[in-house]
């Protein structure tokens, strides 16, 4: 037993001795952040949606495409991280419109309009947390180590490893959270703040909000 702990405590000193020697490598990655091209489609599901005469579905998007920064060594090769290129904001807006409203009708165009709504408030959360999206990919950036490989033919995965490990930093989960949240209070706002009077001056409109 005395054996096998102490071949064991030899056999992993080396590779964090390796591990210890990338870090003077450690690069400050250069982020740099988009938002991507967004699309609306509105549709009419063949049932009734609910009260409310419509709906967004909004389709977020955090994509990081890394540069990896590699130094071969003694025995190796450090791999860490040089640049990071975020596209992060929304791609996509499903507009839902209840089938009671007949295309291009007033009530119709009037629940659009509400929706539009929605859609700006969703595309103002990144655009007024611009510097909060800087700060997170950064903050989880500079804590991310160089990694180690051996041999050439892992170097690929870990890159991927890296990328692994920006998604799922702390600070990138809590920067999720944050939209989230942000996107939850600014749509209760336009709903709390709607009167339905635009909707109810429309003549082909017979339903009540």
């Amino acid at each position: 037993m005395f054996r096998f702990y102490l071949f064991l405590f030899f056999s992993i000193l080396p590779i964090t001795s390796f591990a210890d020697d990338c870090l003077g490598y450690k690069l400050t990655p250069k982020i740099t952040i988009k938002t991507p091209t967004w699309n609306k489609q509105v549709v009419q599901p063949l049932q009734h949606i609910d009260v409310l005469h419509g709906d967004v579905i909004a389709t977020l998007v955090d994509n990081y495409e890394i540069t990896g920064d590699i130094t071969s060594i003694e025995d190796g090769f450090c791999v860490g991280l040089k640049n990071i290129d975020a596209i992060i904001g929304y791609s996509d807006f499903l507009v839902q419109i209840d089938i009671s409203h007949k295309p291009d009708s007033c009530s119709y165009n009037a629940v659009l309009s509400h929706e539009d709504e929605h859609i700006r408030a969703y595309l103002s959360v990144i655009d007024d947390n611009q510097d909060l999206l800087k700060q997170s990919i950064s903050s989880a950036a500079d804590s991310i180590t160089p990694i180690f490989v051996k041999e050439e033919k892992d170097i690929e995965s870990a890159l991927d490893k890296l990328n692994e490990q920006i998604q799922n930093h702390p600070d990138i989960v809590l920067l999720k959270q944050h939209i989230k949240a942000e996107e939850e209070i600014r749509n209760k706002h336009i709903d709390q703040n709607e009167t339905g009077e635009t909707l109810k001056k429309c003549s082909d409109f017979q339903g009540v909000l």
